[in-house]
């Protein structure tokens, strides 16, 4: 009897453990939540999104910003912190 009981409880703890990991936001669904900055203009190049071809996006943050071309990833990903702050300040300026 004490063996089923046990075995019982060791079910319903992993039953519980895989619920809970199920729970759990997986890297995809947090990249879904980020939010899109919206900004028109490469903050490394200064060029139009759209201009060099599709554009390419960076997350930094939970926000996703446009870049005008894959070249820019690295420059962007070296110093995500300035770069977000430049496409930021093009977005507030544009809804001032």
């Amino acid at each position: 009897m004490k063996n089923i009981t046990t075995l019982t409880l060791g079910v319903i703890f992993m039953t519980m453990g895989l619920a809970f990991a199920q729970q759990t936001p997986s890297a995809a669904q947090k990249a879904t939540q980020a939010v899109d900055v919206g900004n028109k203009f490469c903050p490394v190049s200064g060029r139009p999104i759209g201009v060099m071809g599709p554009g390419v996006e960076e997350t930094y943050n939970g926000k996703i910003y446009h870049l005008c071309c894959g070249g820019c990833v690295s420059t962007f990903e070296s110093n995500p912190e300035k770069y977000s702050k430049i496409a930021d300040m093009e977005v507030a300026a544009k809804n001032k």
